[in-house]
């Protein structure tokens, strides 16, 4: 018997027009992101009004004694001021697609292009402040500054710093850097610290204290993060890998489990989200992980051992800065072949940085403002 076979270009092919994009993730730091001086990341918008660069001035307290019945004239405290400075550059991306090219489109790819774009915006401005939170300060413009790449990280990034460099930062962050669980880690030779950190010496509630009182410690005074309930927090801002253990420790899962509401639904140990211990908020950012793997390559054999490290950040306000010189905007190819070209793009002009401060004013080295860096034992999942 002859059976009839359908051929080839005969089957039936349906095509669905609704398309799967690829996951963005939100901005971790928008929470956490203001105008107000109470904000972790402040947003500066003075240079819309145009200029390249703005400065933000710091004033520390006065921590002179001052004088009783006695003579105060000649006796006065001068006030420890300076003027750090953050730089713009422009940041830009397009698409385009020709009239041909639309013509065989099944799903209008094309009509994909302005969201697709707001998510680079999105994921730019959060790894440009992963970036920022790690570099070193620095008191010039950023190397690539109105370049074609542009640059819009202040300071010296990581991953381009000299061992020199890095010792410098150590030296002068001492009482604001942390390295695995106790402060005898500590090196003024960066790369000798980050061997110091045993494999064993992961993220937990002891290096979340221990880091905390750094930060309380510290001179000029990191000031905690005040919630809109009027409690005051540090929040630390950590990867995958940190979070993990954080989330693992005995102590903070005791905490969780006999301090807390033992609702699944809200309860951290069965629901991902930001964990409380000792008064800092532990926030898991992705993207710090991925930063390791990816560009900050010398912490994967950095430890002791040559282990994995990865880097936290315990913020208190004024951490970080980020300054507008034009939001994100949408702009169209003007070139287009007597219409035969569609080009649709984004351009944004901002400035990122680790807010810091040269202690004392006279000469003193750059310490960062707002924040303790820590550094953990960090595997990655076996």
């Amino acid at each position: 018997m002859a059976t009839t076979v359908i051929q080839d270009n005969n089957k039936l092919v349906r095509y669905t027009k609704e398309i799967n994009r690829e996951f963005v993730r939100e901005n971790l730091f928008s929470p956490y992101m203001s105008q107000d001086l109470n904000a972790i990341i402040r947003i500066r918008q003075e240079l819309k009004q145009g200029g390249e660069q703005m400065n933000i001035p710091l004033v520390t307290k006065l921590r002179g004694k001052g004088r009783g019945s006695g003579t105060l004239v000649g006796n006065e405290e001068k006030i420890d001021n300076y003027g750090m400075r953050l730089w713009v550059d422009w940041a830009r991306h397009a698409v385009t697609t020709k009239k041909s090219e639309e013509q065989k489109d099944s799903a209008d790819i094309f009509g994909e292009a302005r969201p697709l774009l707001s998510d680079w915006g999105k994921e730019r401005q959060r790894d440009d402040l992963i970036e920022a939170f790690m570099a070193l300060p620095s008191e010039s413009a950023p190397a690539g500054l109105g370049t074609d790449d542009g640059d819009t990280v202040n300071g010296i990034r990581y991953e381009a710093a000299s061992p020199a460099q890095r010792n410098a930062w150590n030296a002068a962050n001492s009482d604001r850097v942390l390295f695995g669980d106790t402060v005898s880690n500590y090196s003024a030779t960066h790369a000798t610290a980050l061997g110091n950190i045993a494999v064993t010496e992961r993220l937990s509630g002891a290096i979340v204290s221990l880091a905390k009182r750094r930060a309380m410690n510290a001179q000029p005074a990191i000031k905690p993060y005040k919630t809109k309930s009027g409690y005051e927090y540090f929040v630390v801002f950590c990867g995958t890998n940190a979070f993990r253990d954080f989330k693992l420790d005995p102590a903070v899962y005791e905490a969780n489990k006999d301090a807390r509401a033992r609702d699944v639904s809200t309860n951290p140990i069965f629901q991902d989200g930001d964990l409380i211990y000792d008064g800092v908020i532990v926030r898991q950012v992705p993207e710090i992980s991925n930063y390791v793997t990816d560009v900050w390559t010398s912490l994967t054999t950095a430890g002791g051992s040559g282990g994995r490290v990865e880097p936290y950040f315990l913020c208190g306000q004024q951490a970080a800065v980020l300054g507008w010189g034009q939001m994100a905007k949408p702009t169209f190819r003007k070139e287009d072949d007597y219409g035969f070209i569609k080009g649709v793009g984004t351009e944004m002009c901002f400035g990122v940085s680790k807010m810091f401060k040269k202690h004392p004013m006279d000469g003193g080295p750059l310490k960062q403002w707002g924040m303790v860096t820590g550094f953990v034992a960090a595997p990655l999942d076996a």
